[in-house]
């Protein structure tokens, strides 16, 4: 139907059609809106393609996503190859290979550090603990207290794994028993960390210790010719520290002025060589673990001559300490090593009196 431009009621009809062509107007503006928006929900918005990233993530390698994860919080595979050495030269680090492992927990200080001593055991029991799933570790050593002190606490917090709640943070240092600046930055950090000491009879380990620093520097004096200051007198050279580090009494005192005793944990190196799940049931005790370390862990490797953990499922090897562990010490004159064995006798017998502990090494 048109619209008349003449005749009586031309006004009133002329104002009818502008209407009907505003209504008109006024729908296909709302049909063009409605058509767009919906168009607009059709499409993907940012937020839902990092959903179905994430599900296909989740679907595709969810297998390999959870073998990351359970490393990250610390499973048997963290047993890592000739860890030891090479580890002090570098500040630790926090890393897994996907970065979604880095987002469980948080960072937390460790309410726990092996803090000694060199040559005694403290690499194999931080790889024993790490079996456990309720300890997470840093694998290197940090040496915060005594070397990267100035850094600040922030920067050693960032330095450990995450770890959810019921966990344990832990690092191990070893050349932190013997620094004297030590014990109080500890104490600075909380009163309550606890302490492990992995301690070795001192002439064993002073010989060890020489080994390592041999294989290094092969041009190294001899043996007896850096224990003694005098060979004549036979008076011990307590500055060379292969000598100085087995005197445990002396450096315990130290620590004691910061902890009580009930705040330490004495490990004997030897018996965590004859004896792990024994000395590590010890451990996770006075740790608040449950005993999930134990006898079915282990077996005694004999061409090293300690024990290794037992293959893990879903690993083709057993894990054992790196090649720089279990060197074979070089002949040291039986004279020699009775003049070191009379020099450490009095401070291991304090050292037994001070822990309470006898550990037969005369």
């Amino acid at each position: 139907m048109g619209c008349r431009t003449t005749g009586p009621n031309f006004g009133h009809l002329k104002a009818q059609c502008k209407v009907c062509v505003c209504f008109t107007m006024l729908v296909l503006l709302t049909y063009v809106f409605y058509c767009l928006t919906g168009c607009c929900d059709l499409a993907p918005s940012p937020l839902d393609e990092r959903r179905s990233l994430g599900y296909k993530l989740s679907s595709k390698d969810g297998a390999r996503l959870h073998r990351n994860v359970s490393a990250a919080w610390g499973s048997s595979q963290d047993f890592v190859e000739g860890a030891g050495e090479e580890e002090a030269k570098h500040p630790a680090s926090d890393s897994t290979n996907l970065s979604v492992a880095n987002s469980f927990g948080s960072k937390e200080f460790p309410q726990a550090i092996i803090i000694g001593v060199k040559k005694g055991g403290t690499r194999a029991l931080l790889e024993f603990l790490r079996v456990h799933p309720d300890v997470r570790a840093v694998g290197a050593e940090p040496h915060f207290f005594d070397r990267f002190y100035e850094k600040g606490l922030e920067w050693y917090r960032n330095l450990m794994p995450r770890t959810l709640e019921g966990q344990i943070t832990m690092e191990k240092t070893p050349s932190y028993f013997v620094t004297r600046e030590v014990p109080g930055r500890v104490f600075a950090m909380s009163r309550h960390t606890k302490l492990i000491v992995v301690v070795r009879d001192p002439v064993t380990r002073a010989v060890s210790d020489y080994t390592q620093t041999l294989s290094k520097s092969p041009g190294l004096p001899s043996f007896q010719s850096l224990v003694f200051k005098n060979s004549t007198t036979g008076l011990i050279d307590t500055s060379w520290s292969a000598v100085r580090i087995g005197i445990y009494a002396k450096h315990l005192e130290n620590w004691l002025r910061y902890f009580p005793l009930s705040r330490l944990l004495f490990v004997s190196g030897e018996r965590l060589v004859t004896d792990p799940a024994g000395e590590m049931g010890r451990v996770q005790d006075f740790l608040g673990l449950k005993r999930v370390v134990t006898n079915k862990h282990f077996y005694f490797n004999q061409t090293k001559g300690f024990p290794c953990l037992k293959k893990p499922e879903g690993s083709s090897r057993p894990r054992c300490l790196g090649k720089s562990k279990g060197r074979a010490h070089p002949q040291i004159p039986s004279e020699v090593l009775l003049r070191l064995r009379d020099f450490y006798r009095p401070f291991n017998l304090k050292f037994y009196q001070m822990t309470g502990q006898d550990f037969g090494w005369e």
